[in-house]
C-alpha cells in the first residue's frame, strides 16, 4: 500500500488578468469549482481570491496529474462560466498559465487562512506581487522577463 498526501496550493486567473470573478457571484463559481475538484477524487479545504485571481488548497491523488487536473478544470468551469454569462460578462477563458506550489501538512492551516484573507491581503498587495513573492518564498526561479505574460 502507498502512502500520500499531495496538498497543492494552487493559483490561476482569467485570460489577461480580467476581473471577470464578480464578488458577488464568486460562491457560485466557487461551488462549482468544489463539485468539480470532488468528482476528480480530490478534497478542496479552501477556495478564494480576487477578481482578477483564484486560490485553491487542494489535495490530490497520486494517479492525477497537476496538469490533467489543472487543463479539465479550466475547460469545465470555462463552459459553466459561459454558460453563466449574465453573472461572468467579462470571462472570456482562462490564463494559460496557473501556478501549483505544493504543501506539506504542517503549513495547511497556514495556507488555508492566507486563501481565506485575500480580500484583506489585497487591500495592499496586488495580483502580480503577491505571485512572485509565492514563487520566490518556495524556490521558484522567475525569469522575470516573462513573468505574467500570456
Amino acid at each position: 500500500m502507498s502512502y500520500t498526501r499531495l496538498l497543492y496550493h494552487i493559483v490561476f486567473r482569467p485570460k489577461d488578468s480580467v476581473p471577470a470573478i464578480a464578488v458577488e457571484h464568486e460562491e457560485c463559481l466557487y461551488r462549482y469549482v468544489w463539485g468539480f475538484v470532488k468528482s476528480k477524487g480530490c478534497v478542496l479545504y479552501r477556495i478564494g481570491g480576487m477578481p482578477d485571481h483564484i486560490h485553491m488548497l487542494v489535495q490530490m491523488p497520486p494517479s492525477l496529474a497537476v496538469a490533467d487536473f489543472m487543463r479539465d478544470l479550466k475547460t469545465s468551469s470555462s463552459i459553466f462560466m459561459r454558460d453563466e454569462h449574465d453573472k461572468f460578462p467579462l470571462f472570456c477563458g482562462w490564463g494559460k498559465s496557473y501556478c501549483a506550489l505544493t504543501c506539506s501538512a504542517s503549513a495547511k492551516d497556514r495556507v488555508v487562512e492566507y486563501i481565506k484573507g485575500q480580500k484583506e491581503h489585497h487591500k495592499k498587495t496586488g495580483f502580480r506581487e503577491e505571485l512572485l513573492s509565492l514563487l520566490e518564498e518556495s524556490g521558484v526561479d522567475v525569469d522575470i522577463r516573462y513573468f505574467l505574460i500570456e
